[in-house]
């Protein structure tokens, strides 16, 4: 059938922007999931999988296919090859490593179509898991880390390609297959399998070794890789397999929402006024500007009033003059609102002005209609208090924090308070943050705590002393992922399992590598943003200062001009991009003859209205974005310092509701740092905020009258969380033998009889240390009878 044709979307956001339905979910369909975890250069490797399986296979079964065996001949022929894993023989170990891999691939040569691809696949896996496929398997990736002749190999190379990282790639490939077949869950799956499933769960979650999980050694791979001394690391699946992993281990975002109620029930809280996941998935889009069409009444304006004096009112947006006066006092004209937006945000890069001047002399001269914004009826979420301070809000009549003694007060007072209560939210980070201080204050009454042993407790206790380093790596991998990052010698080379041994020759096979490598480039933001999402918002509910913990150190390593500058592109351009070619996807090109590819069907890609994969990354990196800010005044000041209110708006264009909720949180926390010239100046951006985002009764957000508007030592709040961080680490971490509270031996006998070590040269200047510090010091005999 003919491709049905697809709303086109102009390259500034325009009015023809279709609205996107996109189901925000823990990850993609399976089949996609599955597809992504091979590169196009990959392709041939699916026929010498199959050949490696068939040559053994036949030799041990003969005359049948592996559909047709039974549960006991299936089971026994894995076990064979698992036997074969043991051979010294490195080129042995490969080939039956790779028919393990065509197994766990879904045995596609016997297939007829991609269903029974993917079902077998499912079906292989948990057989190979049952009878200890990927414990073997965790054997060999060990073994292949730890392998030096293969890292020096690499380094003294100048080009690395797949041939450096072929056993390491089938390694990963079983591990990964295994793991998203298993961790997804159906309804038609048997009890075994489920039964199989917790079970996996447990094994990934609680230590393999003593005291590290098998995250930890994927997040090794991912700092030995930044370090310079594995650059073969084919850091695409390393990244999809940790993910998935965390994902498995610790829960998705709906298990998560479980587990949040679950904790508040323990704690003695109220229930959640709603589910925040049910809540986003209600809500319609907003329009975004007619930036065009302001565009023209504007310079229409602009030629009609030049004879005046007066300048007529201009839009302005404040962040484009930060540096040159004074941002809280931006009260006064300044240069246009979308002009402004163009910029130098000062973050690298910039949109072409040329562009934007080419769309205007095509609209007409007669105001077209602007497409209304249509709300529902009612605020989407429940108002919050979140009191700091009880008396903050309330008249100075009041006793100071007292909200229970109103005899006396005014009605109005009486309502207020009321209100206040009503609304009032306690979260689980308040009482965690209680706790804590009570801890510290009376540690010896209060006893030790006791810690709940969660895959997020081990993990954070895993990762702790090198926590740092693992975000540092992180953020590089994604710095050199951002299609917004220029082509440095310094940067570290994340293609190492894209690019294959002989480099194109053709226009065609250049394309084709471009598109993969973009595609590869997609995947990596994907992953990254998925499980540094997944990361910061379970070990938020598991503690709070685990949770700020890491959120310092991405802070530290500049993970907010970062973000920023992943957004500071055509938006659009990214979310509607095309960089897969579906003919030779996963499963598809398994059980189909693939057809001669053209310049054509290279362009016109596949038929989405958008790429899930890159829609997703970006609702990660807003969400991620918004958790390092949120009620920190001094992080938020970095996204007004660093421009960030002109990318943010660009972003509004795209129109999914998601997308658009996360950057107006973004817009809304620095509306009081940005003037009252661009709150009058953007009233829609403000009308959206209003309708969209939760509203917080005593949040002064859209006046700026609060004093937390003004500038103040902003590297003394985050030393204060550092210092609260650190005595928290120390005391649930440190090693008892280490703590002040230790106890003391007061005896006077037993303390004079201990031996105590001296060194050598201390016998032979004995006399002379006797004659110094005893006999020549005065004894002041009146200063005992002052003490006591």
């Amino acid at each position: 059938p003919a491709p049905t044709a697809r709303p086109r979307c102009s390259p500034q956001g325009s009015l023809d922007c279709p609205n996107l339905e996109f189901g925000y979910g823990d990850a993609d369909g399976h089949g996609a999931e599955l597809s992504e975890l091979y590169s196009y250069t990959e392709e041939p490797e699916f026929g010498t999988n199959r050949r490696c399986f068939e040559e053994d296979f036949h030799t041990q079964v003969r005359g049948r296919r592996w559909l047709e065996l039974d549960g006991a001949q299936q089971k026994a022929y894995i076990m064979h090859l698992l036997d074969g894993l043991e051979v010294v023989n490195r080129d042995k170990r490969l080939k039956v490593a790779r028919a393990i891999l065509y197994l766990a691939q879904g045995v596609f040569g016997d297939c007829a179509n991609e269903g029974d691809v993917l079902r077998w696949s499912r079906h292989n896996s948990f057989l190979l898991y049952q009878l200890g496929t990927f414990t073997a398997f965790l054997e060999l990736l060990n073994m292949e880390i730890d392998n030096s002749q293969a890292c020096s190999s690499a380094l003294r190379k100048p080009a690395i390609s797949l041939a450096d990282s072929t056993e390491l790639r089938v390694l990963l490939s079983v591990m990964y297959l295994m793991v998203e077949n298993i961790r997804v869950e159906q309804e038609s799956d048997p009890p075994e399998w489920k039964t199989c499933r917790e079970t996996f769960r447990m094994e990934l979650g609680f230590p393999v070794r003593p005291e590290e999980p098998f995250a930890l050694l994927l997040f090794t791979m991912v700092t030995k890789f930044c370090s310079g001394h594995a650059p073969h690391f084919p850091m695409k699946k390393v990244l999809l397999l940790l993910w998935k992993v965390l994902l498995f281990t610790l829960g998705g975002f709906e298990a998560l929402q479980a587990m949040k109620v679950r904790k508040r029930e323990e704690l003695g809280l109220p229930p959640l006024p709603e589910d925040s996941i049910q809540v986003m998935r209600s809500m319609r889009a907003a329009s975004p500007p007619t930036y065009c069409i302001e565009l023209l009444e504007q310079q229409q304006q602009k030629r009609g009033h030049r004879s005046r004096r007066v300048r007529p009112l201009m839009k302005q947006d404040s962040l484009d003059i930060y540096n040159e006066r004074d941002p809280f006092k931006n009260d006064e004209a300044g240069i246009d609102e979308e002009e402004g937006d163009e910029v130098d945000s000062g973050i690298e890069g910039e949109l072409d002005l040329m562009e934007r001047d080419a769309i205007i002399p095509a609209m007409p001269a007669q105001r077209a209609p602007i497409e209304r914004v249509s709300f529902p009826k009612g605020l989407p979420w429940a108002p919050k208090v979140r009191i700091t301070s009880p008396a903050l809000y309330l008249p100075s009549v009041l006793p100071s924090r007292d909200t229970e003694t109103l005899i006396g007060l005014p009605w109005p007072i009486h309502e207020s308070v009321k209100t206040l209560k009503q609304h009032k939210y306690i979260s689980i980070s308040d009482v965690q943050i209680k706790n804590e201080e009570e801890l510290e204050k009376c540690p010896m009454s209060l006893g030790e705590e006791e810690v709940q042993e969660t895959p997020c407790e081990i993990l954070y206790r895993a990762m702790l002393y090198n926590l740092p380093q693992y975000m540092i790596a992180l953020l590089k991998i994604l710095l050199a992922a951002a299609p917004t990052s220029k082509a440095k010698t310094d940067s570290i080379n994340i293609l190492a399992d894209v690019l294959p041994e002989e480099m194109p020759i053709t226009v065609l096979q250049s394309m084709k590598l471009g598109m993969d490598v973009n595609r590869h480039k997609e995947i990596i933001v994907k992953s990254i943003s998925a499980l540094l999402l997944l990361l910061l918002k379970h070990l938020k509910l598991n503690h709070i200062y685990q949770f700020e913990y890491v959120s310092q150190h991405l802070v530290f390593a500049n993970c907010i001009p970062l973000i920023l500058k992943f957004f500071n592109q055509n938006i659009m351009s990214y979310i509607t991009a095309k960089n897969s070619i579906s003919v030779l996807d996963y499963p598809h090109c398994t059980v189909h003859d693939l057809p001669e590819l053209t310049a054509e069907s290279l362009e016109a890609g596949d038929n989405n209205q958008f790429c899930w994969r890159n829609l997703f990354s970006c609702i990660n990196l807003l969400r991620i974005l918004n958790k390092l800010t949120k009620w920190k005044h001094s992080r938020t000041m970095m996204l007004v310092v660093f421009k960030s209110a002109p990318i943010l708006k660009r972003a509004l264009k795209v129109k999914q509701a998601m997308m658009q909720l996360y950057v107006l949180k973004l817009l809304k926390i620095q509306t009081k740092y940005l003037g009252r010239q661009w709150r009058k100046s953007n009233m829609k951006t403000m009308s959206a905020i209003y309708q969209k985002v939760r509203h917080r009764m005593n949040d002064d957000w859209a006046y700026g009258n609060d004093i937390d508007a003004r500038p103040w030592d902003f590297q003394a709040e985050e030393c204060t969380l550092r210092a609260n961080i650190e005595a928290f680490n120390s005391r649930r971490y440190d090693k008892p033998q280490d703590s002040e509270f230790a106890p003391v031996d007061n005896c006077l006998q037993s303390v004079l009889g201990q031996r105590l070590e001296l060194p050598e040269d201390f016998h032979c200047s004995y006399e002379l240390w006797l004659e110094r510090e005893v006999f020549s010091q005065p004894i002041r005999w009146e200063e005992l009878l002052h003490y006591q």
